[in-house]
């Protein structure tokens, strides 16, 4: 199961980029009127999440300047719903959509 870390504040957003020196973060961008969002977040939430990973969870509508600046911090085009994998300061993987998967996630353990 993962334990989401609501991402509410932008001072998060430097102390997870400290944090995925020491291990991977990942940021879930996750619009609550979108069925395609919900749909993703429930999968992924079925699967089980590496040990050790920090899962963020971001709720677009009440954090859209949070949105715009992960956007523009780590250089991603916005898309909804839309998962960030950060490792040692670098996204390494960027999908939306219905190529959310776990597995792909997992593969950059």
């Amino acid at each position: 199961m993962i334990h989401w870390i609501p991402l509410q504040r932008m001072e998060q957003l430097e102390e997870l980029v400290a944090n995925s020196e020491k291990r991977p973060q990942v940021i879930f961008k996750h619009s609550t009127r979108c069925s395609i969002s919900s749909m993703v977040l429930g999968r992924l939430e079925r699967e089980t999440p590496p040990e050790g990973w920090d899962f963020y969870l971001l709720d677009l509508l009440a954090h859209r300047t949070i949105s715009s600046a992960i956007a523009e911090n780590f250089q991603v085009h916005h898309e909804s719903p839309q998962v960030i994998l950060i490792k040692n300061n670098e996204v390494v993987m960027d999908e939306s959509h219905m190529a959310i998967q776990m597995d792909e996630l997992k593969s950059y353990a």
